[in-house]
């Protein structure tokens, strides 16, 4: 009898893919594509499964890029989504946010103008739709429509989600921090659970990937679970095996990949840091992210200001990043990636990370049973 290998796990079965390695769906935050049609594709050609970071995003362009990728590959692959945290303060567009804010934040407004002066930034206004329920509802209409066959949801309540899926056939992935939340994931009928640890790029919680991933495994045992937090090569694939997941979300790895479209600058940035110089900030979003550190962060540090709830800091940010990236100064864009950042030295065709890191698993897997 052929024995089944140890990377075909039971991620592998639902998801209809070879290897057990999942593409983070990035792209809310930082400029560029963290995720473009060509990267997803690529990863899902190579035997993995590829996600479309689409929160922020308008529902046609959603459409449009799941169309690209349907031109490159007919492998499966997802989307990605953020739900609002809160309902409090949302409006729906960005000219009433920054009404809001500049009536009920005034301090911050001015602090972030000062921003602009210190940096010579000219007085651009970002644009794209205001994270909100409506503009939710209408990306997940998109979703359902086209019949993507994965849809990962990132913060909020997933509950609504679940009700709204009814007989679409899609697998719902599920982002966590801690053990509670995969329970309460797993009860409202999440079919996957990523385990995201403290060492993660972007939005990130408190709990690191060795103790969390055990712990989420028990919690929603049979549930598969994928480990997301500093694995960027195939011995973070052996390992989370080994704490019991099926299967990893990576991100910070395929930031450097050829087909990422983050910038250059960014790109660079990531290569060059130690693992100690990515950093965990509220400055951007409102919500804790890990980004690569800057000149900002250590600003918003130095004010004594804690930053706003999300979306509201996010609103007030976004018009800052915008000025930075008319100006060229993309050093003072976030840039949000791991901790896994230091183990990367080289950009690679992301067939060739997926390759590798299926490799240097085998091996250590072989070598560990021998």
């Amino acid at each position: 009898m052929t024995r089944r290998s140890p990377l075909q796990t039971a991620v592998c079965d639902r998801l209809g893919i070879r290897y057990p390695i999942v593409l983070a769906a990035m792209g809310s935050t930082s400029r560029g594509v963290p995720t473009p049609p060509r990267l997803v594709a690529a990863v899902s050609e190579a035997g993995g499964l590829g996600m479309l970071g689409s929160a922020g995003q308008e529902p046609e362009e959603i459409r449009r890029r799941i169309a690209a990728v349907r031109r490159l590959t007919d492998r499966p692959f997802g989307v990605g989504l953020l739900l609002p945290v809160s309902r409090a303060d949302a409006v729906s567009d960005r000219a009433a946010m920054r009404a809001l804010l500049r009536e009920r934040y005034p301090q911050h407004v001015a602090f972030v103008d000062d921003l602009r002066q210190r940096w010579g930034l000219p007085d651009v206004e970002a644009s794209g739709p205001v994270l909100t329920p409506d503009l939710v509802e209408a990306q997940l209409d998109v979703v359902f429509a086209e019949h993507v066959p994965v849809l990962a949801i990132g913060l909020g309540d997933v509950r609504p989600v679940i009700e709204r899926r009814g007989a679409v056939d899609v697998t719902v992935i599920g982002l966590v921090g801690t053990p509670r939340q995969a329970q309460a994931l797993a009860a409202a009928g999440v079919d996957i659970i990523v385990g995201q640890g403290y060492e993660a790029g972007g939005h990130t919680g408190r709990i690191a990937t060795f103790p969390l991933i055990p712990q989420i495994v028990d919690a929603v045992a049979p549930r598969p679970v994928l480990a997301a937090g500093g694995i960027a090569d195939g011995r973070g694939l052996a390992a989370a095996l080994a704490l019991g997941a099926a299967g990893v979300w990576c991100g910070t790895a395929f930031l450097v990949a050829e087909e990422s479209e983050i910038y250059p600058e960014q790109q660079q940035a990531i290569l060059a840091a130690c693992s100690d110089e990515f950093v965990v900030t509220r400055a951007y979003t409102g919500k804790t992210a890990r980004d690569v550190k800057n000149d900002v962060i250590a600003a918003w540090e130095a004010s004594g200001l804690e930053p706003l709830p999300m979306p509201l800091q996010w609103i007030l940010m976004d018009d800052f990043v915008a000025a930075a990236e008319a100006a060229g100064r993309i050093e003072l864009i976030n840039n949000p990636a791991g901790q896994a950042g230091g183990l990367l030295r080289s950009r690679r065709p992301a067939a060739d990370i997926v390759q590798s890191m299926v490799e240097e698993a085998q091996a250590i897997l072989r070598r560990l049973c021998g």
